[in-house]
């Protein structure tokens, strides 16, 4: 049995490829600065659209893109508005004083209504 065993290379021990032809891509380094002061380095493509944030791969936070010098890049992107909630759309037609009118009214109709249900069981 021994001699008809395969004998060769470790598995996963070494690749067969070779970078021989492989054209490696331009790269540039961006820095990226976060809230707390750390400094980052990320490589990218030099003809990709470097983004204003990235997040720092050892402590998690939020980085914003330096320039050259060393200054933030200025943000391009506009604040968005917060979204309206139902309640905010709600204040905008009613006043709270109303508002706490109708609930009233309406809590006395339901009151009302349960009532008349449970003296129609009671029956």
């Amino acid at each position: 049995m021994a001699d008809r065993s395969l004998r060769g290379m470790r598995l996963g021990g070494q690749s067969l490829q070779s970078e021989e032809g492989v054209v490696f891509t331009e790269r540039a380094v961006r820095q990226f600065r976060t809230t707390d002061g750390a400094v980052f380095s990320v490589p990218f493509a030099a003809d990709a659209e470097i983004p204003e944030r990235w997040t720092n791969p050892k402590t998690g936070q939020e980085g914003r893109l330096l320039e050259e010098d060393g200054s933030l890049v200025e943000s391009t992107v506009k604040e968005a508005k917060p979204a309206r909630t139902h309640w905010d759309m709600l204040l905008e037609r009613r006043t709270r004083a109303e508002l706490e009118e109708l609930l009233e009214e309406r809590l006395q109709y339901l009151r009302a209504r349960r009532g008349k249900l449970n003296d129609k069981k009671a029956s």
